[in-house]
């Protein structure tokens, strides 16, 4: 059984429960069984992402996330890939600006593979990790951005919005995916460093889920996470606090290879884990979150003057949330236009509020969409992980509901009123580049001169 000090806690919705353990190296465990499928998923947080780079080195946790699948003491190149999916299973990596995480989802005869890799990794990566590893690295998260970011149509979107959204030096300022300027300068010490620093057992939560014996499964977390030894040199990260308000509109206008114009924009909202970010997504929902929202009836349905329109939040715990609004144009109507209407619905929501109908079907909506997340052992065990990184306690995870059915109306008119202002948003336009004419057209129209 696992050394150290264990507190067992248990919280239920909806049957669902979770008990929370830690190791003598201060790795935090949950493990949450569910038996109606053979399935087991493992998840593991690792309280680093974007917001925890310095000037000069952006990039590091994304590229991180690449070198993790890069083979590791006891696991040679692509290893980590051959042998889950041998066994029947699935793997991935992501990162963000507040965590990285990698998990895997096995048949649940399968589990003590997915252990034993997570735990080969975390302690012995860096006798795998040399100079072609980080090559070969570099250059695969450079054609990702190339792929996502560069060559699609408005692929550059989240990027300049959280440049607007974030002043310089802000620790959000930047995206996972960092500078390619900043990629290039990394050196194999760089990522030595930060792996030191980040990639410990007492910066992580290990989740395991599914069709699991709790009492053999901490015995196989002690036997391959317990000799890890912690870290206890990481920083505090930087202090991502703003006022509540921008206080202007910032703007920016880019002319690209798009099919439509289009109209986006960041408002600054309340930090994930209030009961104000909970009322702010309840407005988004009833604005913006699908065919039946305000903005889509107006934009689409009534004006016609828009062929897509969405409000969402992209919650965030160590900085202001942001409202993310996307609305493409139809055919030759003008920004203007849009964003006249836009403004328009956006006040009369913040002097009326929503309506019964409206609060109930929004709160059917995010109930739903947190049945779905809790609803796999995968979602479950990544929103496991999450609360225990982002707010230290996992339980939250299984009532997160509960908070968003507990807001009121008056909340949600509120929080629109207080911040889904014109002087509280970034935003950024898209106008489709002019198409030049043949060549032959030009002389033809010379000639005629």
């Amino acid at each position: 059984m696992p050394m150290g000090h264990t507190a067992t806690a248990q919280a239920g919705s909806g049957g669902l429960t979770a008990t929370e353990h830690r190791l003598a190296n201060g790795l935090r465990v949950v493990l949450s069984e569910d038996h109606l499928t053979p399935v087991a998923a493992v998840c593991l947080w690792y309280d680093v992402g974007s917001r925890h780079e310095v000037k000069g080195r952006t990039g590091l946790a994304h590229l991180f996330e690449h070198l993790m699948f890069q083979g590791s003491g006891q696991v040679k190149g692509n290893g980590h890939f051959e042998l889950v999916q041998g066994a029947g299973g699935s793997l991935n990596g992501t990162t963000s600006f507040e965590r990285t995480n990698y998990f895997e989802t096995m048949p649940a005869h399968q589990l003590e593979l997915a252990l034993w890799l997570e735990a080969d990794r975390m302690g012995s990566l860096l006798t795998a990790l040399d100079d072609e590893s980080m090559e070969n690295q570099r250059d695969v998260v450079k054609n990702e951005r190339r792929q996502r970011y560069d060559n699609v149509p408005y692929g550059t979107a989240f990027e300049k919005l959280t440049a607007l959204a974030y002043p310089e030096g802000h620790p959000y300022h930047h995206t996972p995916i960092g500078s390619m300027a900043d990629l290039d300068a990394a050196t194999l010490e760089d990522a030595r460093a930060f792996f030191r620093t980040y990639y410990a057992p007492n910066n992580a939560v290990l989740s395991v889920v599914g069709d699991i014996d709790p009492e053999q499964t901490l015995a196989w977390v002690e036997k391959y996470f317990g000799s890890i030894p912690g870290h206890d040199g990481k920083p505090a990260p930087r202090d991502g606090g703003l006022p509540d308000v921008i206080g202007e509109q910032l703007r920016e206008v880019l002319e690209e290879e798009v099919p439509a114009r289009a109209l986006m924009a960041a408002y600054r909202l309340p930090e994930d884990g209030t009961r104000a970010c909970d009322a702010a997504d309840l407005a988004l929902t009833v604005l913006g979150g699908g065919e039946s929202s305000r903005l889509y009836n107006r934009l689409v349905r009534r004006d016609r003057t828009a062929v897509a329109a969405g409000f969402g939040l992209l919650r965030l715990a160590g900085a202001p949330s942001l409202g993310w609004l996307d609305v493409k144009t139809s055919g030759d109507v003008e920004v203007p236009v849009i964003e006249t209407a836009i403004d328009e619905e956006l006040a009369r929501f913040a002097e009326e509020g929503p309506t019964a109908e409206e609060m109930e079907r929004a709160q059917a909506q995010l109930e739903r969409e947190w049945l779905d997340r809790l609803g796999t052992v995968a979602g479950r065990a990544d929103e496991l992980c999450r609360f225990a990184v982002l707010f230290g306690d996992p339980q939250l995870a299984l009532t997160a509901v509960q908070r968003v059915l507990d807001v009121t109306p008056e909340e949600v008119r509120e929080v629109a009123k207080a911040r889904l202002r014109p002087d509280n948003r970034a935003v950024l336009v898209y106008e489709p580049t002019a198409a030049e004419a043949p060549a032959d057209q030009d002389e033809n129209e010379e000639a005629a001169r």
